[in-house]
């Protein structure tokens, strides 16, 4: 019996039995239903940080490369996936994070207004090449080499916003909840990664994505709550 790619033979037949599965029977099956979960969850992660920045009408101490980056890492894992033939409970939550990178972005240049000549430069080069990348119509050799990039490219992503936090000793409109679903996602991507055979390559990425996230959801708990409560004491 399968449902959405999920075999569930085994564990209906374990359960009929009266016997717990074991658990080479179990975990696939806990892989897939989190894969898909994070997928469902991905449609709605990004949406707490676009809200709260319509909200206060504010980009203060958000980081306009991190963001523009994400667009760029996600594009590339996206194309990777979808080249290599995964399957959509492995990677399905980057087509909604990358739709949704894609609001915030937008958002982050209408309140950065006015914009400079070289930050319209950017979204243009994307433009240009991002079709070509999702189409898988570069050489392989050079399409694992911009995969590997990837990681870095999501790294780098990250320090931006990691160094501005610091400095500022504020993260100002950075959402606790975008972060803290970003971090949890990163975390069970690890586990169905592992369990879906996936490339190390896609492995190393996830734990790249724990590592700095965690970075910046410790960041906001380290942050906000003084910064909330000298706002209220000046109120």
């Amino acid at each position: 019996m399968e449902y959405l790619g999920i075999d569930l033979s085994c564990a209906i037949g374990s359960l009929r039995n009266g016997s717990i599965p074991d658990k080479d029977c179990l975990l696939p099956l806990i892989s897939k239903l989190l894969g898909y979960a994070i997928v469902a969850a991905s449609t709605t992660v990004k949406l707490p940080q676009i809200l709260k920045i319509l909200q206060h009408r504010s980009v203060r101490g958000l980081s306009m490369l991190s963001f523009e980056l994400e667009v760029v890492g996600y594009t590339i894992s996206l194309a990777y996936c979808l080249h290599k033939g995964l399957s959509f409970s492995a990677y399905g939550e980057l087509l909604f994070l990358l739709i949704q990178a894609f609001v915030l972005v937008a958002i982050i240049y209408y309140y950065s207004r006015p914009l400079s000549t070289f930050t319209w430069i950017r979204p243009l080069i994307y433009c240009a090449v991002a079709p070509t990348v999702l189409a898988g119509q570069i050489d392989p050799v050079l399409f694992e080499a911009l995969y590997a990039s990837q990681h870095a490219i999501f790294l780098f992503a990250r320090i931006p916003q990691i160094w501005q936090n610091f400095s500022n000793k504020s993260t100002g409109e950075l959402s606790f909840l975008t972060s803290f679903m970003n971090f949890g996602g990163s975390m069970v991507r690890v586990f169905t990664t592992i369990q879906e055979n996936a490339p190390r390559s896609v492995l190393l990425g996830y734990a790249i994505s724990v590592a700095t996230n965690s970075t910046i959801l410790s960041q906001i708990l380290m942050y906000q709550k003084p910064q909330a409560a000298k706002e209220k004491k000046v109120k």
